[in-house]
């Protein structure tokens, strides 16, 4: 059976990593592309030359033109600016619009079957203007941000509790910015509700717990904000790649993998032509279907709010194009 194609779109620090573990788990044959000639050719060549110290067999290229991506069951695309400190995920809207136009150009002409995967930020109104432009069905067209900021939640209950991570469910919906809705109601470690064990940690005292708990969603929203202070030059790469990569696996293994994923909604959550983050079950169609979660009051609220956040920032956007 021939093997998978993969195409990432964008060959900077999460194209690398992306590339890395495309290749250690041997999910397909991988060509990387970039505009600046000799970097993404000299990435690949980087990494092909350690197949034989790491034990996987791929084929990887590394390319400037969009014909050879010909072919590919996925595009995974990070093309665009990063943020720097002091930036918002917003302030990038105008460059990363066109970078997004280009590539989703090159894409529909070149993958016109392949399942879409962006990642580029401002993540919601780049996916939705991805999907306008390819024109592809809503199914194989979707962004990364729940994954990677339920995971980011899910290390920050770990820590706090001072469980093991693979144990910790949780789940983020809306838009990925500083609107962005941690679920904590259904937060739990193997199906103990987290509030249940704060408030055994914390001897019952439910102020200590909220405000734990408070600390932690606060902490999740502006994760990524924290990673690019840090770095002072840059954002996050290896959680961004490592999430993505579970998407794509979840489609290339048809797992019917329940993930948060930034989906087309057309009703769902009484949303209607936006792409906002939502649980979804994610196969071998793409986004498989989309699940609806009963969400009290307060959390419908908030997930108002952030999908406000997403219709300005789409519409904002469309001013620019």
């Amino acid at each position: 059976m021939a093997r998978k194609k993969i195409a990432l779109i964008g060959g900077g620090q999460i194209g690398g990593v992306l590339a890395q573990l495309c290749a250690l788990r041997e999910l397909g044959d991988v060509v990387m592309f970039d505009i600046v000639e000799g970097m993404p050719q000299g990435k690949m060549l980087d990494l092909a030359e350690a197949n034989r110290v790491d034990g996987f067999d791929a084929d990887l290229k590394g390319t400037s033109d969009y014909k050879d991506i010909a072919g590919s069951d996925v595009v995974i695309v990070t093309a665009g600016l990063p943020r720097k400190p002091g930036m918002s995920r917003d302030d990038l809207l105008s460059t990363n619009a066109k970078i997004m136009k280009q590539v989703s150009e090159g894409i529909k002409q070149y993958a016109p079957n392949a399942f879409v995967i962006v990642i580029s930020n401002p993540l919601d109104a780049m996916v939705t203007l991805c999907q306008r432009i390819t024109g592809f069905p809503k199914e194989r067209v979707m962004g990364m941000a729940g994954v990677l900021d339920s995971a980011r939640f899910s290390c920050f209950i770990a820590w706090e509790l001072g469980v093991s991570v693979k144990d910790v469910n949780a789940m983020v919906l809306g838009g990925h910015g500083d609107t962005m809705v941690p679920i904590k109601r259904y937060a739990n470690v193997n199906g103990i509700p987290v509030y249940e064990l704060l408030k055994k940690k914390y001897n019952g005292d439910m102020r200590k717990v909220e405000e734990v708990m408070t600390a932690m969603v606060e902490r999740t929203k502006g994760a990524g904000g924290e990673v690019v202070k840090l770095l002072g030059n840059g954002s996050a790469f290896y959680s961004p790649a490592s999430s993505a990569i579970a998407m794509v696996e979840a489609i290339l293994g048809d797992q019917k993998r329940l993930l948060p994923v930034c989906a087309l909604l057309e009703g769902e959550y009484g949303v209607n032509g936006f792409y906002v983050g939502v649980p979804v079950v994610l196969g071998s169609k793409g986004i498989e279907s989309i699940v609806q979660m009963d969400l009290d009051a307060e959390e419908q609220k908030l997930f108002d709010i952030s999908c406000n956040a997403v219709k300005e920032l789409v519409e904002a956007m469309d001013k620019l194009l």
